[in-house]
């Protein structure tokens, strides 16, 4: 709707597209982080060992020496997570007892009492709490794909509602959506409710990240989109480091999804604040409200909005509606779908290719960034660097784009990234 046409006469990054990026929009990106990357410390997997009530008077390290055998990992003996000795406990705990010696030729079984918890690091989680460890361990895992799974049919879903809605009010929906279920999750009382209010906290992730940089891009001149793309990274990264803050301060699971929710419920504040994108107000015909902004816009920029501007846009919006009415008619029995990416060879390699760079950074990405707290060491320090390392990035990345171009900037990082992971398989014994 020649929207491009105009900013740069009320102002591409004025005073008005930066007080409402700095304080606005770059800070909706947070919540994206924080529920996306939390649940990974709510099912924190903590030492543990079989649990033997017989035992649970004595010194942990004492009971662990009687009841748990070692097992050989990595070249280094530990104590089994998921076995104990069979023998009869009371009797050995008898000192007038006909077995009170250690007989080296114990036979194991799997844990028959439950398990004992390290909670040197961890309060409480959800694994401690519903014992999600050994033959179990799987739904801590499971739970996560199902989030993620939330997430993906949340995207279609979403995605059609900003377009139908707006940028504006969708917002709104995800952040109230999120926050719902984020703060639920902190009250469940099973594994079910639990994962149940997980997937609704995963519907909209995705989303309420796209809104904030969809609009952010539509408020500024064509110039200043690398810009904001790169600030709205930065915000996302930032969003991180202080997710690992939060965590190594919040050792409770139930705390820590409250802590990762409540706050959030103060951008609902942005409501008399945020604006509605002027470009979707202009492809929907919406001239006055598109108007109102781009006034307000100019003003808080100083600058004048040209005179007769909207009756130019107007009578531009009516002539392509009208060729577009015409081209519905002509095309009226022709349906469209995503079989329509492939019809061509230049449309199917593009489609290929992009498909497959988005698949590739998306799960090397979330995965690193999943894996992350497990890598060795302290997992609140790894998972701190896995947000920060990020932020020098942005410094090569930014005039790589804009002097080199995407293409080229886009494939030497893979490349750096493919290299750098396949490294990894010569250090794979040390932190």
């Amino acid at each position: 709707m020649d929207l491009d046409a105009i900013l740069p006469e009320v102002g591409e990054f004025g005073a008005y597209q930066q007080l409402l990026l700095y304080l606005v929009l770059l800070p909706c990106v947070l919540p994206c982080g924080f529920h996306a990357y939390n649940q990974l410390f709510m099912a924190a997997r903590p030492d543990h060992w079989c649990r033997v009530p017989h035992l649970d008077a004595l010194d942990p390290k004492v009971a662990k020496n009687i009841s748990i055998p070692l097992i050989l990992r990595e070249g280094e003996y530990i104590h089994s997570q998921c076995h104990m000795y069979e023998r009869n406990y009371s009797d050995l705990l008898d000192p007038l007892g006909s077995s009170g010696g250690l007989d080296a030729n114990l036979t194991t079984s799997p844990c028959q009492y439950g398990w004992n918890f390290d909670y040197s690091r961890y309060a409480a989680t959800v694994v401690t709490e519903w014992e999600m460890v050994c033959h179990r361990d799987f739904l801590a895992t499971l739970a996560l794909v199902l989030l993620g799974v939330g997430g993906l049919i949340g995207n279609y879903i979403f995605g059609y509602l900003q377009d139908t809605l707006g940028r504006r009010p969708s917002f709104f929906i995800y952040l109230f959506i999120e926050c719902f279920f984020g703060i639920a999750t902190a009250f469940a009382q099973d594994l079910v409710t639990w994962t149940t209010f997980r997937i609704g906290v995963g519907f909209p992730v995705p989303a309420i990240l796209g809104t904030p940089y969809v609009l952010a891009i539509e408020v500024v001149g064509p110039s200043k989109r690398t810009l904001v793309t790169i600030l709205t990274n930065i915000a996302y990264s930032l969003g991180l480091v202080a997710l690992a803050g939060v965590v190594y301060l919040v050792r409770d699971w139930r705390q820590l999804a409250l802590a990762t929710s409540v706050p959030f419920l103060s951008f609902f504040l942005y409501w008399w604040v945020l604006p509605e994108s002027p470009r979707w107000l202009l492809a929907r015909g919406r001239f006055d409200e598109a108007e109102k902004i781009l006034r307000k816009m100019a003003r808080v920029n100083g600058k004048p909005l040209p005179a007769n501007y909207m009756l130019q846009l107007k009578k531009k919006y009516q002539a392509e509606r009208y060729v577009q009415q015409k081209d519905v008619e002509k095309e009226k029995t022709r349906q469209y779908g995503v079989m329509d990416l492939f019809r061509t060879p230049n449309l199917r390699r593009k489609t290929l290719i992009i498909t497959f760079i988005w698949f590739t950074n998306t799960s090397v990405y979330v995965g690193l960034s999943y894996y992350a707290p497990v890598l060795g060491g302290d997992e609140f320090l790894n998972f701190f660097l896995a947000g920060a390392v990020e932020l020098p990035t942005y410094i090569v990345l930014w005039p790589a784009m804009e002097c080199v171009g995407r293409r080229w900037t886009l494939c030497v990082s893979m490349v750096i990234g493919g290299v750098a992971c396949l490294a990894t398989i010569f250090v794979q014994n040390g932190q």
